[in-house]
């Protein structure tokens, strides 16, 4: 950087306070649609589950189609798998936004600390 840059654009506190500002509004609409996510794939597997275990629990083998018909239990097992795979899914990216989160505070107080330490105004630490 040459030596008249020095005082235009923005500072590294600025972009920094900017930057983090962008990830914790991230973490938030990643956070809703994790849960959205997880509670939607929760219950599609409870009803492949039920419609899997209908048959041996009420004895009931047929209704207008055949309960015991292969091909339709072949399509549950994949569409029950499909939302466990979702369900993993949902709850490794809650999670990760949960530590993320975390993270970010922990961030916070010590940007804190240091503006305290080194006497830099706080604006740029406040969460």
């Amino acid at each position: 950087m040459a030596e008249g840059e020095a005082g235009q654009g923005p500072s590294v506190y600025e972009l920094q306070e900017e930057l983090m500002q962008h990830m914790e509004a991230a973490n938030v609409k990643i956070r809703g649609l994790a849960v959205v996510g997880l509670v939607v794939s929760v219950f599609m597997a409870l009803a492949y589950v039920s419609q899997l275990f209908l048959p041996l629990v009420t004895g009931t083998t047929s209704v207008q189609v055949s309960l015991t018909d292969p091909l339709l239990i072949g399509t549950e097992v994949f569409v029950l798998a499909f939302a466990l795979v979702w369900a993993y899914n949902s709850l490794r990216e809650y999670l990760f936004t949960a530590r993320m989160n975390r993270q970010i505070k922990e961030v916070r107080v010590l940007e804190r600390e240091l503006a305290q330490k080194h006497g830099l105004p706080e604006g740029n630490a406040e969460a």
